[in-house]
């Protein structure tokens, strides 16, 4: 990797206006930030999500890998297949123009209740450390920047946007904050996500944790992006070490813009604090290719299909084998029965930012009989909403049959995307 150093990033910063420092500080659009050519910064590209490289624009003409769910990989208890998913990502990205993954999520699984609970790895801190850290090494090893998130506490479903989360020094550091330390002092993660709750009274895009922590005990040089909208004012969060309001631009979506501008004029925030939030833009761009001079690795071809099957097939769990019975490879077998919907039509994804459009995917049903087993299928009580499941794009057999081959889909690309990715 062509590397560009820290005295050069500085003299780019110097070279600029404080009205085009301020600017940077808040996205362009919806996914990707400003370019800026007095410092030899073109526009970098951040994408959904922790189930594959969604990339800006997706449906079923601009498919990506369906990787398993990030629950799914550490049940593997493998980091180095997991580095390999990394990897993987890494591959798509840069098929899709993507320079900074949103992901990986390390939040703890903390209730049942929690619905985005499938975007992240366990509900210990040890093992979502030691997952989280080879997962961002085989991605940003390929030159694709890994965004940590959601930084901190950021782990109910409840008021998820706004609670204000109370937790004593030992709990937030052995809990909380274990898997997020891992990934940074381990890993070296290039960005970090400052969720939308609170978390002792300050809300997170304000927090003094992000300076204490992050800056000064874990010597963090990498930028701190807000969750999409979570920026709630100008000031407070410029004083912090909030380094990127997202998404922009600062018209529709963010306070900063005029507002900042104003405040560093009146003297209200230092300008030595946007210098820094800039010089950590620039070194983010520098990382992932985005800026003159600096040329990233071109990640390794990557089997996807072998990789991903790999990966499916090593989070399961074999809890009794009776009789042998396992591996159905067919041999002395009977018939092998399958009931229900599901069976037929294969649900690999969750939703929000998780969504991908995959080529196609294998159902059950498909898999036993393509390995050659005798299996008798019922639809079972839930038949009835066949229709209905099948009307997305990813329920496509290989060879372009199956239940969604003979319908319409509806394309977001002509649909509003303000799903918050974060």
């Amino acid at each position: 990797m062509t590397a560009v150093d820290e005295a050069d990033l500085r003299s780019r910063v110097a070279r600029l206006s404080l009205d085009q420092k301020v600017r940077l500080l808040t996205g362009a659009d919806f996914w990707a930030l400003y370019p800026e050519p007095g410092a030899g910064l073109r526009r970098v590209v951040t994408s959904d999500g922790p189930a594959g490289v969604r990339g800006e624009t997706w449906d079923e003409r601009d498919s990506s890998a369906n990787v398993p769910s990030p629950t799914a990989l550490a049940a593997t208890w493998d980091c180095d297949r997991v580095a390999a998913i990394g990897r993987l990502l890494a591959a798509e990205a840069r098929r899709k123009g993507v320079d900074v993954l949103l992901a990986p999520t390390v939040n703890l699984h903390r209730t049942p209740y929690g619905g985005r609970h499938f975007e992240c790895f366990s509900e210990d801190p040890l093992l979502t450390a030691r997952i989280g850290v080879a997962y961002v090494r085989g991605l940003q090893g390929q030159g694709v920047g890994a965004t940590v998130k959601h930084f901190i506490c950021n782990d109910s479903e409840t008021e998820r946007m706004s609670v204000d989360v109370r937790v004593d020094e030992r709990t937030l550091r052995e809990l909380y904050l274990a898997p997020f330390e891992a990934i940074v002092r381990e890993a070296g993660a290039w960005t970090v996500m400052a969720s939308y709750n609170g978390v002792n009274g300050s809300t997170m895009t304000e927090s003094p944790l992000l300076r204490s922590i992050l800056h000064d005990e874990w010597g963090y040089d990498g930028l701190v992006m807000s969750d999409w909208t979570a920026t709630r004012a100008a000031e407070p969060a410029a004083r912090a070490a909030l380094d990127l309001a997202m998404p922009g631009p600062v018209e529709r979506f963010g306070p900063w813009g005029h507002a900042l501008l104003e405040a560093v004029r009146a003297g209200h925030v230092d300008e030595a604090l946007i210098d820094d939030k800039v010089l950590r833009i620039l070194r983010l761009a520098a990382r992932v290719g985005g800026l003159d001079g600096a040329v990233p690795p071109t990640p390794a071809p990557v089997d996807v299909p072998r990789e991903l099957r790999a990966a499916a097939a090593a989070s399961f769990v074999l809890a009794r084998n009776e009789r042998t019975l396992l591996p159905l490879d067919g041999s002395g077998l009977g018939r092998v029965a399958l009931i229900g919907p599901n069976a037929e039509i294969a649900r690999t994804l969750g939703g929000g930012s998780a969504t991908v459009y995959p080529p196609y995917t294998v159902s059950p049903l498909d898999g036993l009989r393509a390995a050659g087993l005798d299996v008798a299928f019922a639809p079972g009580v839930l038949g009835h909403l066949r229709p209905a499941t099948a009307r997305a794009p990813w329920l496509l057999r290989p060879d372009g049959s199956g239940p969604g081959a003979d319908l319409r889909f509806f394309s977001p690309r002509s649909a509003p995307r303000r799903r918050s990715p974060g």
